[in-house]
C-alpha cells in the first residue's frame, strides 16, 4: 500500500493504550493519534480534543484512513453527518481495545478500509478481520477494486451495486473492453467480453464515457512531427486530438516520439508546459514491435515502421493501440495507445 495518512482516535485510557500499541504496528504510515487530555501515555506527540465530533469533521478531508478504537455505535452516529460518496469519503475503521478484532466499516474498496484492515490483521497475531462487502466473503470479481488497483477513473459509480450484485446472483456481464484489458481480470466468472454491448448488464473499461459503469483507463499518445515544427502548432494538434476523440487533458498519461526528435524545441516545450516525461524510442524498439501500422513517411526517411503509432505502444500500459495516427495540418501525427 502506498503511505497512508491515518488517524487513531481513541476516547478513554484503555482505548489511549491500545492507540500506542496500535502505533508499533502502523510505522510505515503516517500517523496521528488523538486522545482526551490528561492521560497518560508514551508518545512523543499526542493529539488532544474536547468533542470527538471535531475530530471527525477535521480529519475527513485531511487522512486517508480513520481508526477508530471506540464503540462502533458511536461511530456510526458521529460519521453519519459526513458522509458524501463512497468515491470520495476516508476509509473508517473500528477495533476492539484488546486489538483482536478490526471492523472495516466505511469506503471498504475504493477508500482502502478492507486492504487496510487485511493488512493489520496479519500484523497483529490473533486479529481477526471482519470484512462485511460481499464481493470480499464470495471472492467475487470487484470493479471498483479493480478500477483502483490498475488507476483507471471511475464514472457513474451509482451503477455499481446493479453490477456487483448481477455477479452475485450468477447473473452474466458484458465488459466491453480490449483484450490487453480483460486478460488481467481475475476471476473472470459470469463475465463476457463484448466489443459492443447487447445486454442491460454491461461494464465499459476504454478511454470513452457512456452511460455504463465506466473504468477509465490511462491514454498514451505518440507524435510524430515535421523538423522545427513550432510548440504552438504541437498544442493545437494535441487540443485538436482530444477534442475530435472527446478526450480530457487529464486522461493523457505520457507523450512519447522517435530518438531522432529529442532535439525537437516545440516538441520539449508543449511536454514541459505539460508536465509529461516524454519517452524516445530507437529504430531497433519501434522496427522489433509485431503488426501492421498505418503508412508513414518515417519508413521513407528512417526506415521506420512509422513514429505516432510505434512510440505510442511502446509508452503505454496494456501495449495495445486504440486510436490509429491522426493527421493534423500534414505536418503533425498522433496516436493513441492504452
Amino acid at each position: 500500500m502506498s503511505k497512508l495518512n491515518i488517524a487513531v482516535v481513541s476516547i478513554n485510557q484503555p482505548s489511549l493504550n491500545s492507540a500506542c500499541k496500535l502505533l508499533t504496528y502502523l510505522d510505515d504510515f503516517n500517523v496521528d493519534v488523538y486522545g482526551k487530555k490528561d492521560l497518560e501515555h508514551n508518545l512523543e506527540n499526542l493529539i488532544t480534543y474536547e468533542k470527538i465530533d471535531t475530530v471527525l469533521k477535521d480529519g475527513w478531508k485531511k487522512y486517508d484512513a480513520i481508526i477508530c478504537i471506540l464503540a462502533m455505535g458511536i461511530v456510526v452516529r458521529k460519521i453519519a453527518p459526513l458522509l458524501e460518496s463512497k468515491a470520495t469519503d476516508p476509509a473508517i475503521i473500528v477495533m476492539s481495545m484488546d486489538l483482536s478484532k478490526i471492523i472495516p466499516l466505511l469506503s471498504g474498496h475504493i477508500g482502502g478500509a478492507n486492504e487496510l484492515s487485511d493488512l493489520i490483521s496479519s500484523r497483529i497475531e490473533g486479529c481477526i478481520n471482519f470484512v462485511s462487502t460481499a464481493t470480499d466473503q464470495t471472492k467475487t470479481f470487484a470493479f471498483d477494486m479493480f478500477a483502483k488497483k490498475n488507476n483507471l477513473e471511475i464514472e457513474n459509480l451509482k451503477c455499481l451495486a446493479k453490477i456487483s450484485n448481477s455477479l452475485l446472483n450468477n447473473k452474466e456481464v458484458e465488459v466491453k473492453t480490449y483484450e490487453s484489458i480483460f486478460e488481467k481480470i481475475s476471476p473472470k466468472k459470469n463475465l463476457k467480453l463484448v466489443t459492443e454491448q447487447t445486454s442491460e448488464l454491461c461494464v465499459n473499461i476504454t478511454p470513452f464515457s457512456d452511460d455504463n459503469l465506466t473504468l477509465k483507463p490511462k491514454v498514451f499518445l505518440g507524435i510524430g512531427c515535421n523538423r522545427d515544427t513550432s510548440f504552438e502548432d504541437i498544442e493545437k494538434a494535441f487540443f485538436w486530438f482530444l477534442d475530435k476523440y472527446n478526450l480530457k487533458k487529464e486522461q493523457i498519461e505520457n507523450i512519447a516520439s522517435f530518438e531522432a526528435k529529442a532535439d525537437e524545441k516545440g516538441l520539449l516545450e508543449f511536454a514541459s508546459k505539460y508536465n509529461f516525461d516524454i519517452k524516445f524510442y530507437k529504430e531497433d524498439e519501434i522496427n522489433s514491435l509485431q503488426g501492421e501500422f498505418s503508412p508513414s513517411q518515417a519508413t521513407k526517411f528512417f526506415n521506420l515502421k512509422g513514429v505516432a503509432e510505434p512510440s505510442a505502444i511502446l509508452c503505454s500500459k496494456y501495449k495495445e493501440l486504440i486510436i490509429k495516427k491522426e493527421v493534423f495540418d500534414k505536418k503533425i501525427t498522433i496516436a493513441g495507445a492504452i
